[in-house]
């Protein structure tokens, strides 16, 4: 039986603060969807005057979908690691995909930058996950000599 500290609960509740996030910039879609007429299964507006608004919501939802499975996974693994940690970075790439979503939908691209903080998450995220298995796998790097650190010889 696999014992999971405490502590992971925080993980799991990001993971489904997560899937609130997701549902939230779905519904998003939905009704930019009725708001501009644009049918099912249309991925994408060609009308010339408000097109390219429904485009920008639909876009951000989208790119959040296509990171989303790597983003579950690193959250999980480095989880069992670093609950703490992981929970924190999740909640700031929470975040940054609703700034991002939210700037997108303005319908200036450009203003979906304002969410790119949650890139820096992200990769905290997968090094967390890289060390953790680095870990499991005994790997102890090579020893670094320098000002910074102690090598005993």
């Amino acid at each position: 039986m696999v014992v999971l500290s405490k502590e992971y609960g925080y993980v799991v509740l990001t993971g489904v603060a997560s899937m609130v996030m997701v549902t939230h910039l779905a519904i998003k879609v939905g009704k930019a969807r009725k708001k501009y007429n644009v049918p099912y299964p249309q991925m994408y507006s060609d009308d010339p005057e408000n097109g390219n608004i429904f485009n920008c919501i639909q876009r951000a939802h989208q790119n959040t979908l296509e990171i989303y499975p790597a983003f579950l996974f690193c959250l999980a693994f480095a989880g069992l690691n670093c609950p703490r940690a992981a929970t924190g970075l999740g909640v700031v790439w929470i975040i940054s995909r609703e700034v991002y979503a939210h700037g997108y939908s303005t319908g200036d691209p450009k203003k979906r930058m304002r969410g790119s903080f949650g890139n820096f998450a992200m990769l905290g995220l997968m090094l967390s996950t890289f060390n953790f298995g680095r870990q499991l796998l005994g790997w102890t790097g090579p020893r670094m000599r320098g000002p910074f650190r102690q090598v005993n010889v």
